[in-house]
């Protein structure tokens, strides 16, 4: 059994795809998958699970238990892939390291979602911590204590139809776009140099929010979550992810985590309590089985 965490878009989501930088965070929560070789594995339901043993070339069968709400912009899919070839890797003896699984799994992210797959979730699902994204190159920066609640506003949405909109909005209207993508790369640098001032942090949490707002990926559910965490005493909060439904984030004080989670709930959306994952995937004790960990447990 092997398990990877998700992850959520502290800063840059969209503008990522721009070439500009993008900060992106593993957290608490994981997907634990159990692989045994088996001669006549039961069908596979998932075309990522099933690209993942066509990619390492043996067969098996396959049981998740996932704490992470799936198509939500939490980086599901990105933990399952990992999670998988990890402990298909152990299973088989493969001996691919944990940079081959990052990249074998980026390859399987890419064809499942036919090119529009981004490298970012597998390598922090794969690697944990926080990490920079600039252009092709991927950094892992000091870790940092964050405390966290995401909300899931529990709105599905499409990744790839957020992106193209905003790439139509950009061919349309390039003299409000390119400046809404400079600062949004501006509020990421920024925020790279008061990781450890939460409250500073979260007012270019606050700003960015307002810039993918124009960019048009808002939606009113994320509003009302983002609106209701600020209330409640969040120092930022933003849309995390592509948008158009999925999650917010909150970067709270400590002691207000429970009541900005309250006041998620209140809208009808979920809360998860959460902090940074600094270790990536990592090999589970069968024996102990997948930490119960109260009230990130949604299935």
């Amino acid at each position: 059994m092997w398990s990877a965490p998700g992850k959520v878009f502290l800063f840059g989501e969209h503008a990522v795809v721009y070439g500009k930088p993008g900060l992106a965070m593993a957290i608490k929560p994981r997907v634990f998958v159990t692989v045994r070789k088996a001669r006549h594995p039961p069908k596979v339901k998932s075309p990522y699970i099933e690209h993942c043993f066509r990619e390492l070339g043996v067969n098996g069968s396959v049981y998740i238990h996932s704490q992470l709400p799936s198509s939500s912009g939490l980086g599901s899919s990105a933990a399952v892939v990992v999670s998988t070839l990890a402990a298909i890797n152990e299973e088989f003896d493969l001996n691919h390291d944990r940079a081959e699984i990052a990249d074998i799994a980026f390859g399987i992210e890419k064809k499942v979602q036919e090119g529009r797959a981004s490298p970012t979730d597998t390598y922090v699902s794969s690697f944990g911590g926080i990490v920079l994204i600039k252009g092709g190159s991927k950094r892992r920066l000091p870790p940092q204590t964050m405390h966290l609640v995401i909300g899931n506003s529990l709105v599905s949405h499409s990744t790839s139809k957020m992106v193209e909109q905003v790439s139509a909005f950009r061919k349309k209207d390039p003299l409000i776009v390119d400046p809404i993508l400079d600062s949004i790369e501006a509020t990421c640098t920024r925020a790279l140099h008061c990781l450890s001032d939460p409250k500073i942090l979260g007012r270019y949490m606050d700003i960015n929010h307002a810039l993918l707002d124009a960019l048009g990926v808002g939606h009113p559910s994320l509003s009302r979550l983002v609106l209701a965490s600020r209330a409640a005493g969040a120092y930022g909060a933003k849309i995390t992810g592509a948008g158009g439904g999925g999650c917010m984030i909150a970067l709270c004080p400590k002691r207000h985590k429970s009541r900005i989670a309250g006041a998620i709930e209140a809208c009808d959306a979920r809360a998860i309590i959460t902090s940074i994952d600094t270790e990536g995937v990592r090999r589970e004790n069968e024996r102990k089985g997948p930490r119960q960990t109260g009230r990130q447990h949604h299935h």
